[in-house]
């Protein structure tokens, strides 16, 4: 069974449906004996991160992902889900993240007006994946410039060693992330066509 944790932030119909087109078992939850029970997570999000952080302490959901992280049960984040997932956000203050992967999350605004870039923020659209890690195993159904959709303001960094592929949006936006057991998606493979479905099929198949 998948667990896609549910704490109030996001629409979790697309990602929902999603799955269950690829088969999965798929149960959305805030119940944590659910979110141990499973065999794999999904955590996924919108908004803002500090809001989001607060939510999960507020359901007593933060120990538990990282508990099931550390014993080694497959995770992903997707979106806002993968930015709870690095040590610390400058979103609207400083808060500290899962620190499950290691890297901060800061404003892509700031980072594109420093470059005099006229890009806007949110990066609302398609972008063209950089593979970097071909060996990540949620890529291996993936190609070189694969499409996929993002709607996101904040951006990580500081995350060279967890890089698995990235776009150019005048700045490097990390927009797979991995280690070990520990996946994240800065875009919506949920929205992402055919790309995004193998990207969550690979997880779902190959993790």
């Amino acid at each position: 069974m998948i667990a896609v944790v549910d704490y109030g932030l996001g629409n979790l119909f697309s990602l929902i449906s999603s799955l269950r087109y690829l088969g999965a078992e798929a149960e959305v939850t805030a119940d944590p004996s659910r979110i141990q029970a499973a065999d794999k997570l999904i955590l996924p999000g919108v908004g803002a991160f500090g809001d989001a952080m607060a939510r999960l302490n507020q359901l007593g959901l933060t120990g538990i992902l990282r508990e099931q992280a550390y014993a080694g049960k497959p995770l992903m984040g997707i979106c806002l889900g993968m930015q709870l997932l690095f040590d610390e956000s400058r979103e609207f203050g400083c808060h500290r993240g899962l620190g499950l992967l290691p890297g901060r999350v800061i404003s892509l605004a700031d980072d594109l007006a420093k470059k005099g870039s006229r890009l806007k923020v949110p990066q609302m659209g398609w972008n063209s994946l950089d593979i970097r890690r071909k060996d990540c195993p949620i890529l291996q159904k993936s190609s070189q410039g694969d499409f996929v959709y993002f709607v996101h303001s904040f951006y990580a960094t500081e995350c060279d060693q967890v890089l698995a592929a990235a776009v150019d949006y005048d700045v490097i936006v990390p927009a797979v992330v991995w280690r070990d057991n520990v996946f994240g998606c800065q875009f919506h493979p949920e929205k992402s066509g055919k790309a995004g479905l193998d990207i969550l099929n690979s997880y779902l198949q190959g993790v």
